[in-house]
């Protein structure tokens, strides 16, 4: 009976020590855990397929939530609704935030903010200002200009009226251009809380049931999460930089002076490596980018222009002009409705007046050095002046340039005569008298 009592004894304690390992394993996996994604760059092609990608991630992966973290000054309107729709279309709640302290979401990121199931913005940040302007708006006329604001409008309205928020404010942002700080964007219901830390996060809205996009709800589990960061490679976080078009921009400038520096210099080959690599570059982020033809015509118009100042000799008109319409190329270059995702006119400026200069100012000293006659060999020869060193009956010695030469004269000239040289045969100069002056 005893040894019964006993060995019931120990089969209890083995299974409660049994329990007490796995307990911490089970808890373990039943914390919540949340994808991190940081948007801290232009939303552009590249930065839109990491964000959908890390998204889809989440997504797969079963995790509890998505915490897409903003800063942004905005970018490409094709590129921003494809986040908003891997944001509405995920399975996971995605809580769009905007920080650090001090960050902003403009333009298109504003668009991305409001997407969001949980809308919140940390102390010292911003967002608005999501209006889309066209460049030059009467070359496209007051019609097109107000169906590209309607359309942006209609779909801020689209976004933030499922969301339930401040309909009116968010289609200020689009149609008036409104900014709003942390304390307003909140005060105005534009987002749902202003919090310091994604932890923060977590605990105030733990437990909270919320209405999805699709009108389902979801009750958050978000205390003690484990956040898992999904960062972007180095290889294409150096492309998302080379697709900013004002980078892409620049790299074409330096391509294209890089490759004419090896065309009028050559052998010289670390520009022509450079320009070539430079060039490749900004046709890669061109090639990402909405460009518009009319932009590169004008681009094309202004550096033909800085080439005819050389030839033509305007005193400066042309080049003033190649110099405008290389400006004004590169302002409507990408066609996008946001300024921020255009090139900004001082990128322009920066290039085009270096690059004017450098066209211009080589270009007449690679002119200058083909007319200006030859000074060494034969040809360097001719018409130089020298002096006999003997009597030339026709043949003698000349001086010339600090050496002794052969001559050939067509008359008798007399030693210490001041000569020309006319011709060159072989090693001996044929040479005539010059006149004295009186």
């Amino acid at each position: 009976m005893r040894l019964r009592r006993f060995r019931s004894l120990v089969v209890f304690s083995t299974l409660l020590m049994a329990a007490e390992g796995c307990l911490p394993a089970a808890m373990a996996q039943t914390r919540p855990r949340v994808v991190e994604i940081r948007l801290d760059m232009m939303i552009h092609h590249v930065s839109a397929e990491f964000v959908v990608r890390g998204i889809k991630s989440a997504n797969d992966s079963h995790a509890d939530a998505v915490l897409l973290e903003l800063n942004t000054p905005g970018g490409l309107e094709n590129s921003m609704r494809d986040i908003v729709s891997a944001i509405l279309n995920s399975s996971a709640p995605v809580i769009t935030y905007v920080a650090p302290s001090g960050a902003g979401a403009a333009s298109a990121g504003f668009f991305v903010l409001e997407a969001g199931d949980l809308a919140v913005m940390a102390p010292g940040t911003n967002s608005g200002a999501a209006h889309p302007v066209v460049l030059g708006g009467a070359d496209i006329g007051k019609t097109m200009e107000a169906k590209i604001e309607n359309d942006a409008a209609a779909y801020m309205r689209s976004i933030a009226g499922k969301r339930g928020r401040n309909l009116t404010l968010a289609e200020d942002a689009v149609r008036k251009s409104s900014s709003y700080s942390d304390k307003e964007a909140l005060e105005g219901k534009l987002i749902d809380a202003v919090l310091s830390t994604p932890s923060d996060i977590f605990e105030k809205y733990d437990g909270q049931t919320i209405k999805r996009f699709n009108d389902t709800t979801t009750t958050l589990r978000l205390k003690n999460a484990e956040i898992v960061s999904f960062d972007m490679p180095t290889l294409e976080k150096f492309f998302a930089w080379v697709a900013d078009p004002n980078i892409a921009f620049i790299l074409g400038a330096i391509g294209l002076a890089c490759l004419y520096i090896e065309f009028t210099h050559p052998g010289l080959v670390a520009p022509g490596v450079v320009g070539a690599a430079a060039l490749v570059l900004a046709m890669y982020a061109f090639n990402l980018l909405p460009i518009n033809s009319m932009g590169v015509l004008l681009i094309l118009v202004g550096l033909g222009l800085l080439a005819l100042e050389v030839k033509v000799m305007s005193h400066g008109v042309l080049a003033a002009g190649g110099i405008l319409a290389l400006v004004l190329g590169a302002l409507i270059l990408v066609n996008s409705p946001w300024p921020q995702a255009r090139i900004h006119l001082s990128t322009a400026l920066s290039v085009a007046l270096p690059l004017g200069v450098i066209m211009v100012v080589l270009l007449r000293y690679v002119i200058a050095a083909k007319r200006r006659k030859a000074v060494t060999g034969e040809a360097g020869m001719v018409n130089s002046l020298g002096v006999a060193k003997t009597d030339l009956e026709p043949y003698g010695t000349v001086l010339v340039h600090g050496e002794l030469w052969e001559a050939r004269a067509g008359q008798q000239i007399a030693k210490g005569t001041r000569v020309r040289v006319r011709e060159v045969e072989g090693l001996t100069l044929v040479v005539e008298p010059v006149p004295e002056r009186k």
